[in-house]
């Protein structure tokens, strides 16, 4: 899931000075609440961000609902853990506490964001129809606003109005502003509307065991298989040696195995690693609060995605055999991609990730 602090990259043409003006008078001004709050950047700090969560919604509570910083948390961390009531209030608060049009333009669009997030879990159409509301509202506000544009288009896409959608993406585009990703997602969107609804991987980047950064760059155009497992969990165990016959069958090819351990021993996950020779990009983080066990809400393993090449989590799931003639399916594909010079679209928009259950075989709960 993009996180709402690269949203607000993406905006920096509402005037930078606006931020820094925030900054003074943010905080809360109540004494109690600027104490939960503080105790909530403790949280964090102690990587416990459902518990972080649960002190910045006390600490708005107790300013009035007027504590901006709480409310970023809030909606930050109520994102992640689908806390959605949570979210949408702090959204709407953001929308009472913005003082100038670029400041009500920036609330909205956050508030657009969540139900879209929203939407996306839930599968709501009126939730799509509301985020769609609230772009408007911060393009009145704020016209020079192409996150907003880029956003609308997606909304609008999964409301299936695809001309609606094909238009705002190509205002995006006339813009000229954005990263090279988006301003590439936006044009195979104004080519296939239907991608801008699709189920996408959210955006990750990660050190492997052997020191090796592991990032999107990586893998634009690729097929991806990602393996949640553990050294502890028996059917993780049991699937090692498929994964390595797919490992070497691939070699060469635009397929890409990611393991990810959730092995709280670093040195029995290293030795066992080693031992039965799993030499494809292996990364661990100890249990399932780690950052991609959350992000793709991975709460028992064993568990697998696989995503195409245009970043696409598939909604399939497939035993020991069909597995490989999925993978072939969607390895050819990749190749065709990068004949036609078309590096795939790798994205980190969407939620409501769909899970391949590894392998064909019983999960394996914590």
């Amino acid at each position: 899931m993009r996180s709402f602090v690269s949203i607000l990259v993406l905006t920096c043409v509402l005037a930078p000075a606006m931020a820094v003006a925030q900054e003074s008078n943010d905080g809360p001004s109540n004494e109690k609440a600027h104490k939960t709050y503080e105790n909530g950047l403790k949280q964090l700090a102690e990587h416990r961000s459902d518990e972080a969560l649960i002190r910045f919604k006390r600490a708005d509570q107790q300013d009035g609902g007027h504590c901006v910083v709480c409310q970023k948390q809030m909606i930050k961390y109520g994102v992640q853990y689908r806390d959605w009531k949570a979210a949408e209030v702090a959204a709407e608060e953001l929308v009472g506490e913005a003082k100038n049009d670029k400041e009500k333009a920036l609330a909205h669009y956050q508030f657009a964001e969540v139900l879209l997030e929203e939407g996306l879990q839930k599968r709501k159409e009126e939730l799509f129809a509301r985020s769609h509301d609230e772009i408007g509202k911060a393009l009145e506000a704020y016209r020079n606003f192409p996150a907003a544009l880029y956003l609308d288009g997606r909304a609008l896409a999964n409301l299936r109005q695809d001309e609606g959608a094909r238009a705002r993406f190509e205002e995006y585009v006339k813009t000229g502003v954005g990263n090279d990703y988006d301003r590439k997602r936006a044009g195979r969107y104004i080519e296939h509307p239907e991608l801008a609804r699709a189920r996408l991987v959210p955006p990750f980047t990660v050190t492997t065991s052997d020191g090796q950064l592991f990032s999107m760059d990586d893998l634009q155009g690729k097929v991806v298989l990602l393996d949640f497992w553990a050294t502890w969990c028996p059917p993780c165990r049991a699937a090692v040696p498929h994964l390595r016959e797919i490992s070497k069958k691939f070699q060469g090819q635009p397929l890409v195995i990611l393991s990810v351990s959730l092995d709280g021993d670093e040195q029995k996950w290293k030795a066992f690693i080693a031992i039965h020779e799993m030499t494809w990009p292996q990364y661990r983080e100890a249990g399932i609060d780690g950052v991609l066990a959350r992000m793709f809400e991975v709460t028992a393993i064993p568990r697998t995605f696989i995503i195409d090449a245009d970043g696409v989590l598939r909604e399939e799931h497939l035993g020991d055999a069909l597995i490989e003639d999925e993978l072939q399916k969607l390895v050819a594909q990749a190749r065709e991609l990068q004949s036609a010079g078309t590096p795939g679209r790798w994205s980190g928009d969407g939620n409501g990730i769909v899970a391949v259950q590894r392998l064909g075989r019983a999960s394996s709960s914590r």
